[in-house]
């Protein structure tokens, strides 16, 4: 037999025999090609075997596949919330990019809480997957280093870990700096902070923080801390705080939200306010969500390095699980973040 069988259809429970025998080879020669060792096959023979799968409608058993490659073919990531605009975002990244080795995402929420992020890095809970990503934002290297982890892991997050696992950081302070400076250039004096905190040294609140009072500190301007407020960091939240902002009476001329979703909240307590963005008050965001892109006016905002970064946490995490445990140095990656301006500051 020279190619597929003519008037063969799809059909339920299609095995490997089936297509080996309709295309004319071995079994190991279709498992050549679907596992990518085409190398071993002829290119006749490779699109013959790709032209039957096709006919026939064989799919892959990816449990059988992970079951002798002693996998599970699952990755955890765990994150703070689900609610909050960068975190489904970068779960979507990691999903997109872990089925491309044949790995399912599972999502695990820790609500923030230290207990939770330790509890996600059990043994037990560990045993379910064959890699696992955490968010760390409550839990510290002395918490973390008492671990006893076999498990590939890759953090992510602002605060120190122990050296021996794999770390993917955000460039906060860097990217709090550049968009400050960006206000700078395009005029404005008086900036607000949406989020600003001090105290946590680790936090993102305080790095972003730090930034400002860097970009600041080198220009040679005066900050009123009195435009520093504490806010949380949904749409609702930068909505209220810009509000009560207003209602004060201080005055600034742009607004500087830690995050995209409450510079959209910030955005709309303007405009009810009866002040122009950019024309009045500046905002710029941070994170680069997708919906800043579609907010009136849309939102300049800082990007991270978000596709870099969840490249760098699938890299390392799939690196760990294909040597099978075995034993290499840890390494770091902070991705360099820039800035898109967009409609909502004045080019500078």
């Amino acid at each position: 037999m020279t190619g597929p069988v003519k008037g063969v259809h799809r059909r339920a429970g299609v095995t490997m025999n089936d297509v080996a025998r309709h295309a004319g080879v071995s079994n190991m020669t279709v498992s050549n090609v679907i596992n990518g060792r085409s190398q071993r096959v002829s290119e006749p023979t490779k699109q013959r075997v790709l032209a039957t799968i096709a006919e026939l409608g064989y799919q892959v058993n990816m449990t059988a596949r992970h079951l002798r490659m002693g996998r599970t073919g699952m990755v955890g990531l765990a994150v703070p919330e689900f609610a909050a605009g960068y975190f489904p975002e970068l779960a979507t990244r990691l999903a997109d990019r872990f089925a491309e080795h044949d790995m399912r995402l599972v999502i695990e929420r820790t609500g923030g809480s230290r207990r939770a992020e330790l509890d996600a890095l059990t043994a037990s809970r560990l045993s379910t997957y064959d890699g696992f990503v955490l968010s760390v934002v409550a839990g510290d290297a002395a918490d973390l280093e008492q671990l006893s982890i076999d498990t590939p892991v890759v953090l992510i997050g602002e605060r120190a870990v122990p050296a021996r696992f794999d770390h993917v950081l955000m460039d906060n302070v860097g990217g709090a700096r550049r968009a400050t400076e960006l206000l700078f250039r395009s005029g404005a004096r008086r900036l607000a902070l949406l989020g600003g905190a001090e105290g946590d040294q680790q936090s993102m609140p305080e790095l972003r923080t730090r930034g400002y009072r860097e970009a600041h500190a080198a220009a040679g301007l005066p900050i009123d801390d009195n435009l520093i407020r504490p806010s949380s960091f949904r749409v609702v939240d930068g909505y209220t705080t810009t509000l009560k902002l207003i209602g004060s009476g201080l005055t600034f001329d742009a607004v500087f939200a830690l995050t995209d979703s409450a510079a959209i909240g910030a955005l709309r307590a303007l405009t009810e306010s009866g002040l122009r963005v950019p024309e009045d008050i500046q905002v710029i965001g941070f994170d680069n969500v997708d919906g800043s892109r579609f907010s009136v006016p849309t939102l300049t905002t800082v990007e991270p390095a978000n596709d870099e970064m969840a490249d760098a946490i699938c890299s390392l995490l799939m690196e760990r699980i294909d040597q099978g445990g075995a034993s290499a140095p840890a390494r770091v990656v902070m991705p360099t973040a820039t800035i898109i301006e967009r409609e909502s500051t004045r080019i500078g």
